[in-house]
């Protein structure tokens, strides 16, 4: 077993650091949720932390690690009798990204469950990471059906195993650490509240620091036993010091006016639901345990308020994690009245029983009340047919509701919320002979396979005799995910600040969409000489939101080179993702300017579009009393349809989309 890197040497990242000790102190405050950059420490601190937790008491060969004080009468290797335990060091469980289902919850034998009756089960992830740790690195890149068993295990603190009437429990209560990089996605707000708090971490931009960062890097890739030896002493004094704490917590005292402040700072910052008043007492319970002290002070109401509050004020993936520090001193302060006060009538019918705190005023607590008056008006003059000039971004108008866009077709890719998709969840659409592991059994099948040969196999009881060759697998009808590609004319022509405006919002609203259904966008820009690919594929709408607002404009118009980079980002996404299906929408007058025989050359480009059956559709912006059509020939050439600029905003740009899956159904008829 390899030497972990030691706890106490990490170097800075002390949110980081403390967020992971508060949890060691008391599991019940929630896990933490690490959010930054690649290469900041964030899984080495981690990993580095099941070597600080103190061991735990298991029921001997129980594989549930029951407690022997106080055994789960439903565990599936019990009863137990209580009585003394052995100890065993606590344990970090990692859960990859792409674990099965059956390897995190377990799986049962059917074909002895079917035959036997016989219940047995080979325990999963969540029964190893009971009393221990779950450590999901990456863990918004986490498929949904596992979400939902995380999601389910955490709020029921045990696990159920079902297949087809046969039914396994067992308990999972663990500590839940995530971490990730927002850049490639955001985590479903179901699961993002789960985590009791979080913690944004970066690289220092301190040269000494980052100095010292690489000395003890380079010390333990070379004798990872002699440098863990030389922290063995710190090591040892922070885990005794985890011990005094846990020790002391029982006798910690969350009075009256700390509780106060965090009812009053939870409704200051108009927090969702009550999970965040109670993470935020307990973590402010376990910052004085931490301390040494039997009393929550204003100042842990305050840390606990930094660790637990800025993921759960997001009201959508556009807004930045965070708390105004400002503001909230100011609710501390208000609400800091002593424990002797009486807490009922309150002559401020804004204080504690008129809701508590102000809302937000101005600063970053209030994103939308400034947006109208920062928007550049649409009578704004840009540089004109020429081309000649260039034009200095401009705001997205805002975001909108989308209606449901979907490719036709049945597909295969990854798991999502979009369009039909063959699935290993979902609603069953048939059966057939399992590839490998058996996950989904279709049990009329398996029994319909099994039937027609049991007097020739010997049955002489009630149970059914079972083969392996009679096991089916279910087929199942779910929705998958898909790439949504812009093609965006951002030349001369497109300038105007109320055109470019709209066509930043309607990409917007459709990556909101797509983060709520696990799809991917990417957006193509072209531009003067070349196109550049603005956003490439993702899911994460912070990237998105700060790429398409510094989006310029101005310049020629080489139509063929932004569709001819279009056709090179999905061919790359095909070798990444095969099966992920794409729509791509060109949004242009269908002018093309530079270059010899310019429309012809963006003609040919398009037809490779329609060669490979892409879905397609081309937004016409063409403007004023001459129109030359050329976005409707376009369209044609992609074999897809055409609209007006006018149907992009509001709900037309869904029917815009839905427009195109008639077409292409008219195209395969």
């Amino acid at each position: 077993m390899s030497t972990p890197f030691p706890f106490t040497a990490v170097v800075g990242q002390d949110d980081l650091r403390l967020a992971l000790l508060l949890n060691a102190v008391s599991p019940a405050v929630g896990g933490v949720l690490v959010r930054g950059e690649k290469g900041t420490a964030k899984s080495t601190a981690v990993r580095a932390l099941s070597a600080l937790l103190p061991q735990v008491d298991v029921v001997p060969g129980c594989r549930f690690s029951c407690d022997p004080v106080a055994p789960d009468p439903a565990c599936p290797d019990g009863p137990h009798e209580a009585g003394p335990g052995v100890q065993r060091p606590a344990r970090m469980v990692e859960l990859p990204v792409g674990a099965s289902e059956d390897r995190l919850v377990g799986a049962l034998d059917i074909e002895r469950a079917l035959a036997e009756g016989v219940k047995a089960f080979e325990p999963g992830l969540l029964a190893d990471a009971h009393r221990g740790i779950l450590y999901v690195d990456e863990v918004n890149l986490l498929h949904d059906h596992l979400v939902d068993l995380l999601l389910d295990a955490a709020a029921m603190g045990a696990s159920y195993v079902e297949r087809e009437g046969v039914s396994v429990r067992h308990a999972a209560r663990f500590l839940l650490v995530g971490t990730m990089n927002p850049e490639e996605g955001e985590l479903r707000p179901q699961l993002l509240d789960r985590f009791g708090l979080t913690v944004e971490v970066s690289a220092s931009r301190e040269p000494e620091q980052r100095m010292e960062v690489v000395r003890r890097r380079l010390a333990y890739d070379d004798d990872p036993a002699g440098f863990a030896a030389r922290w063995a002493d710190e090591e040892a004094a922070v885990r005794a010091r985890i011990v005094a704490a846990r020790q002391l917590l029982p006798s910690v005292r969350l009075g009256d006016r700390a509780l106060r402040q965090i009812a009053a700072t939870c409704a200051a910052f108009e927090v969702d639901g009550m999970r965040a008043d109670i993470v935020m007492a307990r973590t402010a319970t376990a910052l004085a345990a931490w301390a040494g002290r039997t009393e929550v002070l204003a100042e842990d109401v305050r840390q606990a308020a930094l660790l637990a509050l800025p993921h759960r004020r997001r009201r959508n993936p556009f807004d930045a994690p965070g708390l105004d520090e400002d503001k909230l001193d100011e609710t501390l302060e208000e609400f800091g009245g002593s424990d002797q006060d009486d807490p009922g009538p309150d002559p401020d019918p804004d204080g504690p029983g008129g809701g508590g705190g102000q809302p937000p005023q101005d600063g970053p607590d209030a994103p939308q009340g400034g947006d109208t008056a920062a928007r550049p008006e649409a009578g704004e003059s840009g540089p004109g047919a020429s081309g000649s000039g260039e034009q200095s971004p401009v705001r997205a108008a805002e975001p909108f509701r989308t209606k449901v866009l979907s490719v036709p077709g049945l597909g295969e890719g990854a798991a999502g919320r979009r369009s039909r998709a063959r699935t290993e969840h979902g609603r069953t659409t048939g059966a057939r002979r399992p590839r490998g592991t058996l996950t989904k059994l279709h049990l009329a099948a398996t029994v319909q396979a099994a039937a027609p040969h049991q007097r020739a196999r010997g049955r002489s009881g009630p149970g059914l005799v079972v083969r392996r060759d009679d096991l089916r697998q279910a087929t199942r009808e779910g929705r998958e995910g898909n790439l949504v590609l812009f093609v965006v004319d951002a030349s001369g022509s497109m300038a105007a600040r109320q055109r470019m405006s709209a066509v930043k919002g309607a990409v917007l609203s459709l990556l909101l969409d797509a983060y709520q259904r696990r799809d991917k966008v990417g957006l193509v820009t072209f531009r003067g000489t070349a196109a550049e690919v603005a956003l490439p594929p993702t899911s994460s709408v912070d990237a998105a939101a700060a790429r398409l607002e510094s989006l310029p404009t101005g310049g020629r118009t080489p139509l063929a080179a932004g569709l001819l980079k279009a056709h090179e980002v999905l061919r790359v996404e095909r070798l990444r993702d095969p099966a992920r299906r794409a729509l791509v929408v060109v949004v242009t007058d269908g002018r093309a300017t530079g270059g010899p025989e310019p429309v012809a050359l963006a003609g040919r480009a398009a037809r490779l579009f329609a060669a490979e059956g892409v879905a397609s559709v081309v937004v016409d912006c063409e403007s004023g009393p001459v129109r030359l059509g050329l976005a409707g020939q376009l369209a044609g050439e992609l074999g897809g349809t055409a609209v007006t600029l006018d149907e992009l905003r509001a709900d037309s740009i869904a029917g815009l989309v839905r427009d195109v899956q008639g077409a292409g159904k008219r195209r395969a008829a």
